[in-house]
């Protein structure tokens, strides 16, 4: 009888650390098993923070081009305005270039039309008049940038004098030297716009 409530003791023990292993196996299962419930809610919890506060590339991409897009529309948009207004201010150069030209011109014809109004029959009252008129007319000239080339006792110069004559005999002091201006040539800024025709000594 002894032997048999030994055994059953021992068969208790047995069963109760039997019983506590369980319980130890099931508390860690628990244990791990909110462990990876846990992490797994951490990862989600870093996923979804990461994709709020990070756009990701293509969105980055997407914005970038809309604003690429925008500018590249506003700045077609203004460079064709500006063709627009610069063939029109060309095209009014053109046709209004001379404006002021003719502007300067105008007073200098209205003298014209008070000389040719007079009917006095005085030569010299004529003569002086046309020559303070033709004075205006060069100063008007001059305003405008127009000068001209001057030839007396200047050496002939390609660049301003166009020879239209040799004068042979006019001894060496004269050689290559301009003897007589035939048709008065004319600068503008320094530009030649009308040679001076000239004889040239020989």
């Amino acid at each position: 009888m002894n032997e048999e409530k030994k055994i059953n003791v021992v068969d208790d023990n047995m069963n109760e650390v039997e019983n506590e292993e369980n319980v130890t196996e099931q508390a860690q299962e628990t244990a791990t098993e909110q462990t990876e419930v846990s992490e797994e809610d951490a990862a989600e919890d870093c996923a979804e923070n990461s994709s709020q506060e990070e756009p990701s590339p293509l969105k980055k991409a997407e914005e970038e081009i809309k604003v690429l897009t925008d500018k590249f529309l506003r700045t077609a948009a203004e460079f064709e305005n500006y063709r627009k207004r610069t063939l029109k201010e060309k095209a009014e150069l053109i046709l209004n270039g001379s404006e002021k030209t003719i502007t300067a011109i105008l007073p200098v014809l209205d003298d014209f039309e008070r000389a040719l109004a007079d009917n006095t029959d005085d030569a010299k009252a004529i003569k002086e008049g046309m020559e303070l008129i033709f004075h205006k007319f060069v100063k008007v000239l001059e305003g405008l940038g127009v000068k001209k080339i001057e030839t007396e006792d200047k050496d002939f110069d390609v660049d301003f004098h166009e020879a239209i004559a040799m004068v042979p005999g006019m001894g060496d002091d004269k050689k290559g030297k301009v003897i007589d201006c035939v048709q008065t040539g004319y600068t503008l800024n320094d530009k030649v716009i009308r040679h001076a025709k000239v004889a040239v000594g020989q």
